[in-house]
């Protein structure tokens, strides 16, 4: 499984990527304002410390606009994702996009049925949002368990499902044990991955064994 991180948080981008642990970034427009800073900066910055796909997201609505913002965020760097909305003018123009060799993240899908468009589209990611299904009493994991069983009888779909609205460590555990492609998580997910107090008790128990025996490895 890939992990991209859900932020647009330079800071906390260049330390998880200095983890080696970082493939790639996502962002959308309200990450982006909480920024304080023009967007465009804040994407080269971002492009220029994770080389792995980093989403962008489109504010217009309808076709042409969502072209032309496409050829602004493009411009600022070769592994900049276009992402769209799952609409019919975003999954037109997820398809003029790749067919022209663009990366493309369809963000916003909440039903097995909308992923499958956004492969018929070609878009490279497709963005099941399961912490906001889970908040309305559907089951978020259970979309993620459709749509990979779905993508998998379809060796043309070449699709990657990217788990987003990710709230807590078991929904990345989860999306693995279904085969999710990629899991995008806040930084604050992300480090509780590394957590378990067993791991903190069992490195303490080390570290006063060996003061212990008043030597040094280097």
């Amino acid at each position: 499984m890939k992990f991209f991180v859900d932020t647009a948080d330079t800071k906390e981008i260049k330390a998880l990527a200095a983890s080696g642990l970082l493939d790639g970034v996502t962002t959308n427009p309200s990450l982006m304002a909480k920024s304080g800073r023009k967007f465009q900066d804040v994407l080269a910055e971002i492009c220029a410390t994770v080389p792995g796909p980093v989403s962008a997201e489109v504010a217009a609505t309808e076709f042409d606009g969502m072209m032309a913002e496409a050829r602004v965020l493009r411009a600022i760097a070769k592994n900049i994702t276009v992402k769209v909305p799952l609409t019919p003018d975003g999954l037109r123009a997820c398809r003029h996009l790749t067919g022209d060799g663009a990366m493309v993240n369809v963000t916003l899908c909440f039903s097995a049925a909308q992923a499958i468009l956004a492969a018929k589209a070609g878009a490279t990611f497709v963005s099941p949002f399961i912490g906001r299904l889970d908040d309305v009493g559907e089951n978020g994991m259970a979309l993620i368990a459709d749509i990979v069983t779905i993508f998998r009888n379809y060796a043309a779909f070449k699709t990657e499902v990217l788990v987003a609205s990710v709230r807590n460590p078991t929904h990345v555990v989860e999306a693995a044990k279904l085969g999710a492609h990629v899991c995008t998580v806040p930084p604050a997910i992300m480090r509780q991955l590394f957590n378990h107090p067993l791991t903190e008790k069992g490195l303490a128990a080390f570290l006063a064994d060996w003061a212990k025996t008043g030597q040094q490895i280097a």
